[in-house]
């Protein structure tokens, strides 16, 4: 008798699942439960001491009563449209220049790499002691060029910048991203438009950028969801910083990103179900943006295979 194909086939199809058993255990545990129980415990009153007690909406009419939600989500706007398009706008002139057929390309690029590879706690470190307004080597520099000198992170008014400083630091990954994708352009477009008479700032508005705005809009949500979820400045201003007296906002709350405020209501105050909720908040936020940016990207995200994304 004949075997059927599936019959042949479920010796392959057990081991697929034998291989997938880890993967879906990872997904289960560590991403899907931890979504579950946030948006369950948001409902309740919980400080770890005691059983959680369901209190409804009653955290979220908080968190709209809260001053330190709204100073919270500024300080991320401010982080997130500031450094974001402060990050594309670097990465993809970085990439330009390191496409560039000059020699010693490989040595430029591992340099303008390796800054992504450091522990974000030693670039907080390095970068802390470079802003010091006394002894900083960037205020040094300011000085010789007889540009006043900011007190950076000792300053509500300069905190921001330069957090947002710290995070350019590291933009060696976004760099290779464009990298790739400024390789699979064909050349003949730079060719055509040579023979047109055009110049850089033609082949950049006419080709390079079209052809890169998918990179663009991955790059874009994956720096929004990154920069609301930014940490590691806070605290270590926090940790180090004379001024910071040991709480997570830095200067009169300048620091006070989102990722900070629940870390403050849940591990500091111990409201663990009042911070489940500003978590849920900002997961709300997220897929919202995200779905408005699908939506807009019609209008200028470029796809090669078929043109614009329709």
């Amino acid at each position: 008798m004949k075997k059927s194909k599936y019959h042949m086939q479920r010796p392959q199809i057990r081991l697929a699942i034998l291989f997938l058993i880890p993967w879906i255990t990872g997904l289960i545990l560590f991403s899907l439960y931890p979504i579950v129980s946030t948006i369950y415990y948001s409902f309740t009153e919980y400080n770890l001491m005691k059983p959680p007690v369901f209190t409804g909406l009653k955290n979220y009419r908080n968190i709209f009563q809260d001053k330190n939600f709204y100073q919270s989500v500024y300080n991320s706007l401010y982080f997130v449209v500031v450094g974001v398009t402060l990050e594309l706008a670097l990465s993809i002139f970085s990439a330009i220049l390191l496409n560039a057929k000059v020699k010693g390309r490989g040595i430029f690029r591992t340099l303008f790499y390796l800054p992504s590879i450091v522990s974000p706690v030693a670039n907080a470190i390095i970068w802390m002691w470079m802003l010091n307004p006394q002894y900083g080597l960037v205020n040094s520099f300011l000085k010789t060029l007889g540009i006043p000198q900011p007190l950076w992170l000792s300053s509500a008014q300069w905190s921001k910048p330069a957090a947002i400083l710290m995070a350019l630091w590291a933009v060696g990954n976004t760099i290779i991203v464009y990298l790739a994708g400024i390789g699979d352009i064909p050349t003949e477009y730079y060719e055509a438009i040579e023979l047109d008479g055009g110049g850089p700032i033609a082949k950049f508005r006419y080709i390079t950028w079209p052809m890169l705005s998918n990179v663009t809009f991955f790059q874009l949500i994956n720096g929004i969801i990154v920069g609301f979820a930014t940490f590691t400045q806070s605290y270590m201003v926090a940790a180090i910083e004379p001024k910071g007296n040991g709480m997570l906002g830095g200067v009169k709350n300048s620091l006070l990103f989102y990722a900070v405020n629940i870390y403050n209501e849940g591990f500091r105050y111990l409201k663990f179900g009042y911070a489940s909720a500003l978590a849920v908040i900002m997961l709300l936020g997220m897929i919202l943006i995200t779905v408005i940016l699908f939506a807009t990207s019609k209008k200028w995200v470029y796809y090669g295979g078929g043109g614009r994304d329709e």
